[in-house]
């Protein structure tokens, strides 16, 4: 019987056109690894840095809402300045904001006498409201006419923290006094607030634009989670959640 010799297969030669398919695949993976690390290292990354890099380390720790005596939710924070105490009551002044005169008896009756006249109070005082435990450090309002029954005001509450060029950061709660009545909640006499708080946030801002010494103005997106609720007095308020955020530049500066 005869014996078939036993033959050894060769193995299939490469085809030339697949060699070139894989060496376009490994072009394009490459391709798409240096794309990715550019567009991370050079668009994504700046725009993250620029967010955070001049956010404030106060903001850090600072609630979204101010409290009420009682202990009813206040106002929300929607304002904040970087300043130096110095700076911040001849800037709101030059704005067109004046400080509001304290809470007492002479100004508690001299308030209600020119709501009642319709006589002009620009010094108007306003309630107290808590943040970081403590009443407001300034108030400021803006006259609306000659009545203060309507008028513009923020308060401001100083942060611990300060940046790395050693400034504190002034934090706020910009609203608009549309009118007066009975609060809802306690049935005490009070302000009524307008619900768009974002339109007192931007007329403060523009105000202090007017004075050539607001700098570095950003709007920090979602700072509030929940953007829109009821204050003290029972007013609603809403929000699109961004917080104001400007750095004012010292009188002394070039």
């Amino acid at each position: 019987m005869n014996e078939v010799p036993a033959t050894s297969e060769s193995a299939a030669p490469v085809s030339p056109k697949n060699s070139r398919s894989e060496w376009k695949t490994a072009v394009l993976v490459f391709l798409g690894i240096v794309a990715t690390y550019f567009l991370v290292a050079y668009v994504v990354m700046p725009l993250v840095w620029k967010r955070y890099a001049h956010r404030h380390p106060g903001l850090d720790n600072t609630p979204g809402m101010t409290v009420a005596a009682d202990g009813h939710l206040g106002d929300p924070i929607n304002v904040a300045l970087v300043s130096a105490e110095a700076d911040l009551k001849p800037v709101m002044e030059a704005a067109g904001w004046f400080p509001a005169d304290p809470l007492g008896v002479r100004a508690d009756l001299k308030i209600a006498a020119d709501t009642v006249l319709s006589r002009e109070y620009r010094a108007a005082p306003v309630s107290n409201l808590f943040l970081y435990g403590r009443k407001e450090d300034f108030a400021f309002e803006k006259p609306v006419g000659n009545n203060p029954r309507q008028r513009h005001h923020v308060r401001f509450w100083k942060s611990a923290q300060l940046d790395d060029q050693n400034r504190p950061l002034w934090v706020g709660s910009a609203a608009y006094d549309s009118h007066v009545e009975l609060s809802r909640t306690t049935g005490q006499i009070t302000h009524h607030i307008s619900p768009d708080v974002d339109a007192e946030r931007d007329l403060l801002f523009g105000d202090l634009q007017q004075t050539g010494r607001l700098v570095d103005v950003q709007l920090i997106a979602d700072f509030h989670k929940t953007k829109s609720g009821k204050n003290g007095g029972g007013d609603p308020w809403h929000t699109d959640g961004a917080l104001m955020q400007g750095t004012i530049r010292p009188a002394t500066s070039p």
